[in-house]
């Protein structure tokens, strides 16, 4: 655990802890709610639900796991409660994306083709099944080993390298397609 949230324990002061935790973990928990929900309002309503759980269970919290085990293992079954619900199920959510591409380079051509091919493999991620996309986002985009990956889904490892191949292999068919 960092040495300024173990301080933070020390003290035993909630809500500094939760600060803490919040500016730390916030955009990672937002990035992987995101990642099921396909949402931007939706997961940010998550992700406060999260911190909210986050807080009235800090007193269960043992040490055992990283603190952003654990915390990404209450995220996860977060998301994966919302996706069951009937409020997920039957209330339809519109959303308006407003995009803004400023210009990342001098060559105005190469940035548009790189933000497509960007574009075109985010969407690619989002269009797979739950199980093979948050294995994609926690190896690549969160860089976690496989055994942390087992250990966040609780599933094993060797399912997680399975998921892994397969969901490259959708990714590799939708690309061609």
């Amino acid at each position: 655990m960092d040495e300024c949230i173990a301080e933070v324990f020390e003290t035993e002061d909630k809500a500094a802890m939760i600060d803490e935790i919040m500016n730390r973990y916030g955009q990672e928990i937002l990035q992987l709610v995101y990642s099921y929900v396909h949402n931007k309002e939706i997961a940010e309503d998550l992700t406060q639900d999260i911190f909210v759980k986050c807080y009235q269970s800090l007193h269960t919290y043992k040490g055992h796991a990283k603190l952003r085990t654990w915390l990404w293992r209450i995220a996860i079954n977060h998301c994966k409660d919302y996706m069951k619900s009937w409020y997920h199920k039957k209330v339809i959510v519109t959303e308006k994306e407003v995009e803004f591409t400023g210009v990342r380079s001098d060559d105005i051509e190469q940035a548009v083709i790189r933000n497509e091919e960007d574009h075109v493999l985010a969407a690619a991620v989002m269009n797979l099944p739950v199980q093979y996309r948050e294995v994609i986002y926690l190896f690549y985009f969160e860089e976690l080993s496989m055994k942390e990956i087992g250990q966040l889904i609780d599933v094993k490892e060797n399912t997680v390298k399975t998921r892994l191949r397969r969901a490259k292999e959708l990714l590799k068919e939708g690309l061609e397609e």
